[in-house]
């Protein structure tokens, strides 16, 4: 897929230091198509912040874990669809207009949820800025991968990656700095229409892709942007390396066919796209089953759940995991092509599985020894406040905090004026009993309970963010663009990436309701049983390409792929017999 991610040589990186200073023009091409990353990134973490105050300000949302996640999701959703309609549109109209629609989505989406007057018309700007994040998703990469000279093209896509990570970033350090302003969430999401109207502006000044202008049949304008990137000596062969480079994707064109169905059919009719396919989806589906996107989209949540009640302090906390993920990326970069994709995977996955187990366990403990419910306490904000389960239940001289908050939706717990880990009230869940409860310098907890453990299961999803960013995060991308050959590198990386966001999909709108059915403990172990599996896959079915040549790895496919211990006990079975 062109517009996937890939990686860049240290050399490469200090070429394009010393190229962007001689030449300002490609910085301000690649910095202004970057910005598409930014918003992605953007849109990706400034969610998790807005939601805890979406659940404020409509009820309706903080009791349906669905609309919760209908809410987050949607944007997923629309995701899937921009990157399709961003393909044809790019082709059809160019990568430069491709941005600019982008942006008009993403402007649009943003104001209309900044306003919403109600959950549903927040999912209809999800589902806009969605469609604009796909679209941008795809075409910024691609634009600068192809409005950049060669020899630093690498370094810089990389840094559309590294705007995605600070985005993130980003989002949560706005999502932190509206907390105390009236309208918090309508802020934090209104907010992202400034860099889109920003990339707009500057788009409007720069050119159309030289590579599209030339499929185009606009030759003389495709040699006078080349004319602005490269020293007049390299243009005329650029111009040469760009006419045979569409010659040889017409060519390829007309071998698979011009419709979706039959490039898919011929690809999967192939055996060594097939095998490259299975490790391609393989890595990707993995990329999401470990459940990186429940920390992204619902990390404040999570640090709720595990025993922080303010949402600012949760807003806080979920900073280290965004930054931590920034730092990971900028690891990658330096181990990703010494250690090789397959190893670092592997290792990522082992790092992953022991966070989530462990996170599994610090829950259930958390669980556990929450603080028991007091009937005196619960009657003391009168018997009219507290929460009618805990009144009716049979058992309820047992309960503890974490069977208040499971028993109902209409339950909430208030924490112990002189000790919030002593035992507290089952209130029932009101504004003003909230208020009631927070009046006396009380917490008011929802999500999760007080606990001791709370700071440790923050630190576990740093560890956890450390495992997977320099691992997971990147090498699935690099690997889908290695994999394939030539001629079926685009429809393959196509389908490797909608198998990325259809996952990320199924992921982002479960989680909630998996912590409701079978709690956070549960819901954690089960996704270290889903990254079990994708380590195993990952052992038996994705190769090692690092530094291979391509007809090399297309050799090592057409034999089939075996693990190294499994090659060895192949080749003695061959030589006893």
């Amino acid at each position: 897929m062109e517009g996937a991610p890939h990686k860049a040589a240290k050399t490469e990186f200090t070429e394009c230091w010393r190229t962007s200073w001689k030449t300002p023009y490609i910085m301000r091409l690649a910095f202004s198509a970057g910005i598409g990353g930014l918003l992605f990134g953007y849109d990706t973490g400034v969610i998790s912040g807005a939601l805890l105050y979406i659940r404020d300000d409509f009820k309706s949302v903080d009791k349906h874990t669905w609309l919760q996640e209908t809410i987050v999701s949607m944007a997923v959703a629309g995701a899937i669809f921009g990157a399709a309609f961003g393909g044809w549109f790019n082709d059809k109209y160019g990568r430069r207009k491709s941005i600019l629609l982008a942006d008009i989505l993403f402007f649009i989406g943003a104001i209309v949820m900044a306003v919403a007057p109600a959950p549903w018309v927040i999912i209809i700007g999800r589902v806009l800025v969605g469609l604009g994040v796909g679209m941008a998703s795809m075409t910024s990469p691609l634009y600068i991968s192809e409005a950049s000279p060669a020899r630093i093209r690498g370094a810089l896509v990389s840094t559309n990656g590294l705007l995605i990570t600070g985005g993130q970033f980003l989002s949560y350090l706005i999502n932190l700095a509206f907390t105390r302003t009236k309208g918090t969430w309508r802020w934090m999401l209104g907010v992202a229409s400034i860099p889109a109207l920003v990339q707009f502006v500057l788009m409007l000044s720069l050119p159309e892709s030289p590579r599209w202008l030339y499929r185009a049949d606009k030759k003389d304008e495709a040699r006078a942007i080349l004319e602005k990137i490269y020293p007049a000596h390299e243009v005329k062969d650029e111009m040469k390396a760009l006419e045979t480079s569409i010659e040889v994707e017409k060519a390829d064109e007309e071998f698979l066919g011009g419709g979706v169905f039959s490039k898919v059919k011929s690809a999967w009719s192939n055996t060594i796209v097939r095998r490259g396919l299975y490790a391609g989806i393989t890595v990707q589906v993995a990329q999401q089953f470990v459940g990186i996107n429940t920390v992204m989209y619902y990390s404040p949540t999570i640090v709720q759940l595990a025993g922080f009640a303010s949402n600012k302090t949760a807003l806080a906390l979920s900073l280290i995991t965004s930054g931590l993920n920034a730092v990971g990326s900028i690891i990658s970069m330096c181990f990703v092509d010494r250690y090789g994709r397959r190893r670092l995977m592997i290792v990522s996955m082992f790092g992953i599985i022991t966070c989530l187990v462990v996170l599994s366990v610090l829950f259930m403990q958390a669980s556990i020894h929450s603080p028991r419910i007091s009937a005196f306490e619960s009657n003391h904000f009168g018997s009219n406040s507290t929460c009618s389960a805990f009144l009716n239940a049979p058992g309820a001289s047992s309960w503890n905090c974490m069977s208040c908050l499971q028993a109902s939706s209409d339950c909430a717990f208030c924490s112990n004026g002189n000790n919030k880990y002593h035992p507290g009230a089952c209130l029932a869940l009101h504004d003003n009993v909230k208020g009631l409860c927070r009046s006396e310098k009380r917490e008011w907890f929802t999500k999760g309970c007080p606990s001791k453990f709370g700071f440790f299961a923050v630190m576990l999803l740093g560890l956890y963010i450390i495992s997977y960013s320099p691992g997971m995060g990147t090498a699935p991308w690099i690997v889908n663009s290695e994999i394939y050959p030539l001629r079926y590198r685009g429809i393959g990386g196509g389908i490797a990436a909608v198998s990325n966001w259809v996952s990320n999909l199924i992921v982002s709108e479960t989680f909630l309701t998996l912590t409701e059915a079978i709690g956070s403990a549960g819901t954690f172990l089960l996704f270290a049983g889903f990254s079990t599996i994708g380590l195993i896959a990952i052992y038996f079915l994705v190769p090692e390409t690092k530094g291979l040549p391509f007809e090399q790895v297309e050799k090592m496919l057409e034999k089939g792929y075996k693990p190294k211990f499994f090659r060895k006990i192949t080749d003695e079975k061959a030589d006893t017999s």
